[in-house]
């Protein structure tokens, strides 16, 4: 079964996590994916190589943006009609607050998808969602001719089906 195949299914957990495993930066990570009524909620679990200020200990800002990065970029992958790789344009970041070593949560809302572009606003939260840590917007290129076709093992299904 191939990436695109099931991408093309509605979203569920387990497809996500073997989206995050394929790209290197969210495995390294350890980015890991909830649905819930269609809502996709990224997790970045605790993990102490991610601190960036060891006095608070507080994770390091860059792991906290390219968390929100990742997460918009596959939350835009899971609304697309036909999935394709989009490529980053912009990326938009405010720092609310200290991202303290614990889990950390993002929501992602798609605010618009046209044929060539697409808008991710990203909110980043930890013990209380009313109390982000981070926000952001993401612009990407969407390319029509750039198909998904790599090729996921799933237990579910044969191969080739």
């Amino acid at each position: 079964m191939t990436l695109s195949q099931i991408i093309r299914q509605q979203p569920n957990a387990t497809t996500l996590q073997r989206w995050l495993k394929k790209v290197p930066y969210a495995a390294y990570l350890g980015i890991k994916a909830e649905v819930n009524d269609n809502d996709i909620r990224f997790i970045l679990p605790e993990d102490g190589k991610l601190i960036g200020n060891p006095t608070l200990p507080a994770i390091h800002g860059g792991v906290v943006g390219a968390f929100m990065e990742q997460a918009a970029a596959f939350h835009l992958i899971a609304k697309m009609d036909k999935p394709v790789l989009p490529t980053i344009i912009n990326f938009s970041l405010d720092y609310l607050r200290p991202a303290r070593l614990c889990d950390t949560y993002a929501q992602c809302t798609l605010t618009r998808q046209g044929r060539y572009i697409g808008n991710v606003s990203v909110i980043a939260w930890q013990e209380q969602y009313e109390e982000p840590t981070a926000i952001a917007r993401a612009h990407f290129l969407i390319r029509e001719r750039e198909t998904i076709s790599c090729t996921i093992e799933s237990p579910d299904v044969p191969q080739g089906q």
